[in-house]
């Protein structure tokens, strides 16, 4: 997790006020991350996780926010969301959505053991599993990872990477995907995209949150 967009304390502290968190003790960007800005900040009350989505619609987010919800009323290991004085989950700051997130106390393992290895796989089927009959909400605004969406994507990348060599692997994958036949009853669920160990913590050795 990292910071992209700056936040003085006073402007951290406006937007906290929104919630019945208590008042700002402290806070401090996390340092590592490539996308979204994340702060860590502490009140009178505890400690939580400010998020600043910077290439999500608020739809999007009210996505990924509702999943949480249904995660942790299902006691799967993830960060709670905290809705505002208004019943909100999710906030907008500068037109860019936001959440804050309880804070969840664990380390990101580099080098994980098997029995680290196997704790991950584990709760990866444990997702899947739970979420086989949720009901997503605002599905339309995520990305369903069908044979038009990854075309789609292949040829953004090529059209980024402009060369001989990326022109012939997209119109590979185009002819790769043209073969497959994906039956409508081929059963679909949540995907997190990203179940890596950069998004995993871990306390005492044992997997404590999926972030």
């Amino acid at each position: 997790m990292t910071v992209k967009t700056n936040f003085s304390k006073e402007k951290l502290s406006e937007i906290i006020s929104k919630y019945d968190l208590g008042e700002l003790k402290e806070n401090k960007p996390f340092s590592s991350g490539t996308v979204q800005t994340n702060i860590f900040f502490e009140t009178i009350k505890g400690k939580f996780v400010f998020r600043l989505y910077e290439n999500r619609s608020k739809e999007s987010v009210l996505f990924e926010s509702h999943l949480i919800q249904y995660l942790n009323k299902h006691n799967y290991p993830c960060p709670n969301v905290f809705k505002n004085k208004n019943e909100e989950f999710v906030g907008v700051f500068n037109k860019k959505p936001y959440v804050i997130f309880e804070f969840v106390e664990g380390e990101h393992i580099e080098n994980p053991t098997e029995d680290q290895k196997r704790q991950l796989t584990q709760k990866v089927a444990e997702l899947q599993n739970l979420t086989k009959d949720y009901e997503p909400f605002n599905k339309e605004c995520r990305w369903n990872y069908n044979i038009e969406l990854c075309s789609k994507l292949a040829k953004q990348e090529a059209k980024k990477i402009k060369t001989d060599n990326s022109k012939r692997k997209c119109k590979w994958v185009e002819n790769e995907l043209l073969k497959l036949e994906l039956p409508k009853s081929l059963p679909k669920g949540i995907c997190h995209c990203d179940f890596h160990f950069s998004n995993v913590l871990f306390k005492d050795g044992k997997f404590n949150a999926l972030i």
